[in-house]
């Protein structure tokens, strides 16, 4: 089941600023923390060494520098993930998707290499790889996608026949051609399955409510007219 999403609806499922768990994704690791921190260091004091310097006389700007420098360890992440969300709101449509799951396998992926030397002085090159959870979703007009995740302890629950929905974005009025999806909600088992968080998830949960909720009610009128 392919239902388009008015844009309103679209944007509100889609954000535009940051949500908490968009936040947490880029704020990473103590490492990520700690380089931002260096970054936002090294351009006080350059802002700093260019005011005295350069004797600069405009201290309203540099104010405004020195202190967007100075919390760019702060507001970075947010802006990292404003930018994402804005590249799925470029495009013009989107989609609630609602089918189920018809395959699923697990993949190593290969994340990068670090080479070191062991103590006889040889050069080890050691492969840094990530399980991963492969999705194929799909419904009974044919449409598929694959998807590809982290894999998290929680996706044991995961299994063929289960019921997942989506956001899809398109440039199509019908939706003909996906372009972009979501991460996938499991309703049946409150569980989500993605890398990056892309939904506003009250938000979409009320809308994947709702069309549950219109389902059930369609069998019924269909009876009562039986009935008339």
């Amino acid at each position: 089941m392919l239902v388009p999403l008015t844009r309103q609806k679209f944007e509100q499922v889609v954000p535009l600023i940051a949500t908490g768990l968009q936040y947490k994704y880029y704020w990473g690791k103590f490492s990520n923390f700690l380089q931002r921190l260096l970054i936002s260091v090294v351009a006080v004091v350059a802002i700093l060494l260019a005011t005295f310097v350069f004797k600069l006389e405009f201290a309203s700007i540099v104010f405004v520098l020195g202190v967007v420098s100075a919390f760019f360890w702060l507001w970075y992440p947010v802006f990292q993930a404003s930018m994402r969300n804005l590249q799925c709101r470029r495009y013009k449509y989107g989609g609630f998707f609602r089918g189920r799951v018809l395959d699923w396998w697990i993949t190593d992926q290969l994340m990068g290499k670090t080479e070191t030397v062991n103590n006889k002085g040889e050069l080890v090159i050691i492969e840094n790889r990530e399980k991963q959870i492969n999705l194929e979703v799909g419904d009974d007009t044919g449409f598929r996608i694959e998807f590809v995740a982290p894999l998290r302890s929680a996706h044991k629950v995961i299994t063929r026949g289960q019921i997942a929905e989506m956001v899809v974005m398109s440039n199509r009025a019908d939706l003909s051609s996906i372009e972009q999806f979501s991460d996938i909600y499991f309703p049946s088992r409150d569980l989500w399955v993605s890398d990056y968080p892309y939904l506003r998830r009250d938000f979409f949960n009320e809308v994947g409510r709702r069309l549950r909720e219109d389902q059930q009610q369609k069998p019924r009128r269909r009876r009562r007219r039986v009935e008339d």
